[in-house]
């Protein structure tokens, strides 16, 4: 097996006397898709925001190619190649479509040869099938376009692992298919990519490992249908 990309060990968080993550363990080898699923409350999106930068843990580590970057800004993990989609888009709507991709090449990255931002905006966009929309405002997307806004904007910076935070939340099962079809191709490209996801239709049909959490802990790591089957997993979802 090769060295993971991403190793993240004995993560744990509290807030006041509350233990939102406890000593969570996950890997995430080069080129994986994984998928991080848990009930609501469980500490998915906890974990995210550690493993992003955006949160600080009281304990544990987070290596990102072997180098530890557990105290890393959220800005310097995005320039060693760490991305994350946001579950709720929020993109300017003021500015073009293009533009509100060029901010992170800007500002992020530091990016500041204006046609060089120009083009990595446009290959960004073109990644996620909003290419022909980029001098449009993003007040006319519609909800899967804008998810694929927010993926991009977490793509234009070249990253070598995405978060993709519940990109499917109240889609039509026609749009979650669009989503996922942009998702594999970024994996076949390189990306290796943790899905988010409450959508388990969309969960077992892309991700090759799963990772259940359940009250800030971690209660399987496996295979899709060998971690469905688990009965603390089915206790979980549905109940004694």
């Amino acid at each position: 097996m090769d060295t993971p990309i991403v190793a993240a060990t004995g993560i744990t968080k509290r807030f006041g006397g509350f233990t939102a993550l406890n000593e969570v363990d996950l890997s995430l080898q080069p080129r994986e898709r994984l998928a991080l699923i848990g009930p609501n409350g469980s500490g998915k999106s906890t974990f995210v925001n550690c493993l992003s930068g955006v949160l600080a843990c009281d304990a544990g580590s987070t290596l990102f190619e072997g180098r530890d970057i557990s105290r890393m800004a959220p800005w310097q993990r995005a320039r060693l190649g760490m991305a994350r989609s946001f579950q709720i888009p929020r993109p300017f709507r003021g500015m073009t479509i293009r533009e509100n991709i060029e901010v992170p090449l800007m500002f992020a990255l530091h990016h500041t040869d204006r046609a060089r931002v120009r083009s990595l905006a446009e290959a960004a966009l073109a990644q996620v099938g909003l290419l022909e929309r980029s001098n449009s405002s993003p007040r006319g997307l519609s909800q899967v376009e804008l998810r694929k806004l927010e993926l991009a904007r977490a793509l234009v910076t070249k990253p070598k692992v995405l978060i993709a935070d519940e990109s499917m939340a109240g889609l039509s099962e026609p749009e979650v298919d669009e989503i996922l079809e942009v998702l594999f191709r970024l994996n076949e490209g390189g990306i290796s990519i943790i899905l988010i996801e409450h959508i388990m239709r969309a969960v077992m049909r892309f991700a090759e490992r799963v990772v259940v959490l359940v009250s800030g802990a971690k209660i399987a790591d496996g295979a899709p249908g060998e971690v469905m089957s688990h009965p603390e997993v089915v206790k979980a979802y549905l109940g004694e």
